[in-house]
């Protein structure tokens, strides 16, 4: 087959997206003529940074529906996820030491509470259904006298599902407990508004929606209730308090930059993206036999598609097709040649979750990539399971 122009085609926009040229021009300025400290409030340098800052925050507080005050800026979300879980931790261990999540959260989130278990709180592990969805009751049944969080992903890394976090923020509403969310994927993606859903404290991952890597920001809801935070870094009280550390004013325009962009694109972006991943997998179920969506269309993220093709490893998949850039799941694992806790969590076989690929769509993908990552896929599968045991025995419903 031929490659097309734009060789390699880059389909693992959950992992990382790249930077939007948009973004970039109103970043440049503050490498250069803007270099001011944001903290230095006695000459125009720091004015012209603290202003350009400030912006920032309304940016991405018009983004999700919270003031501009709420938004406290950090290097990431595993810093925002670290500081949202630890901070509460710390604040609150007075009044308990309990705190909910759910199997399939990302990393920075599933080992701040195996961290925080290690000194001496409980941590409840939820578990998912076959789609990836959390229940609800299971949330409610789970809070107690001691719980003084739940943190549960707003969406999947691996397979887009979106969870009713709407429904679960109103639980720990009525309990009295706080709501932490992990929003990374979905932030930019699908509309996000932290009132309407309930939520008290939410990531945010500049990289992830068209920004610069090394930034990120943390919601924290200042009325009704008023979160309090323990900083986990501490020197120079920057960030009321919160989190210390010299503002990294050019990648925290970009932030800002990028949830104005979205604001304005996201319904017909959305909309687009999710017409793409329809047309790749009705291509490529079309093309192939025992092939399966793992997660929930119908509750997912209009980029995300994961999915199974039985007998064939994904590591050999994407070794065939690999001017296609691809992933077996989250990019924080991608070294472990261990199947997927996401598909695992989610009762998929470790033989099935094995064969997983995560197409993640992107702003600037076409659909002539598309349609050629379909057929290379296509091509690639039938030539591996030409050579597979595994696909024969599943064939034969062995």
């Amino acid at each position: 087959m031929d490659e097309l122009p734009g060789y390699p085609i880059y389909l693992d926009h959950h992992a990382t997206t790249p930077l939007d040229p948009r973004v970039l021009e109103a970043m440049l300025p503050y490498f250069t003529q803007k270099f001011g400290n944001a903290a230095s409030r006695g000459h125009r340098f720091g004015w012209e940074a603290d202003q350009a800052v400030e912006q920032a925050r309304r940016q991405i507080a018009g983004l999700i529906g919270a003031s501009p005050q709420e938004i406290v800026f950090t290097s990431g979300a595993t810093e925002s996820d670290n500081l949202a879980i630890k901070g509460v931790a710390e604040a609150y261990a007075d009044r308990g030491d309990h705190i909910i999540t759910t199997a399939i959260e990302h990393k920075a989130v599933l080992d701040a509470c195996k961290k925080l278990e290690r000194r001496g709180c409980r941590v409840t592990c939820l578990p998912v259904g076959p789609d990836g969805l959390v229940d609800p009751g299971a949330v409610r049944a789970a809070i107690g006298e001691r719980t003084v969080l739940v943190s549960i992903m707003y969406a999947n890394n691996e397979v887009g599902t979106i969870q009713p976090v709407a429904e679960i923020g109103g639980i720990c509403k009525e309990r009295g407990v706080l709501f932490h969310s992990d929003a990374v994927q979905a932030v930019g993606k699908t509309p996000v508004d932290v009132d309407a859903d309930n939520i008290d404290l939410l990531s945010i991952s500049a990289h992830k929606m068209y920004g610069p890597k090394g930034v990120g920001a943390l919601y924290v809801r200042r009325r009704n209730p008023r979160v309090q935070l323990a900083a986990q870094m501490d020197g120079g009280g920057h960030e009321r308090g919160a989190r210390a550390g010299t503002l990294n004013v050019p990648g925290i325009v970009g932030l800002g930059e990028a949830c104005a962009i979205a604001g304005r694109e996201m319904p017909e972006e959305s909309g687009r993206l999710r017409h793409l991943r329809d047309r790749l997998r009705a291509s490529l179920e079309a093309g192939l036999d025992e092939v399966a969506v793992n997660g929930s269309l119908e509750h997912g993220l209009p980029h995300s598609l994961n999915m199974s093709f039985a007998g064939v490893e994904a590591e050999s998949l994407m070794m065939g097709m690999s001017e296609v850039a691809l992933s077996s799941g989250s990019a924080c694992t991608s070294a472990s040649m261990e199947p997927s806790y996401v598909l695992r969590a989610m009762g998929v076989a470790d033989e099935l979750a094995h064969c997983s690929i995560r197409f993640g769509l992107g702003r600037f993908n076409t659909g002539q990539e598309v349609d050629y990552a379909a057929a290379r896929a296509i091509e690639v599968v039938k030539k591996l399971r030409e050579l597979s045991p595994a696909y024969e025995m599943v064939k034969e419903a062995i």
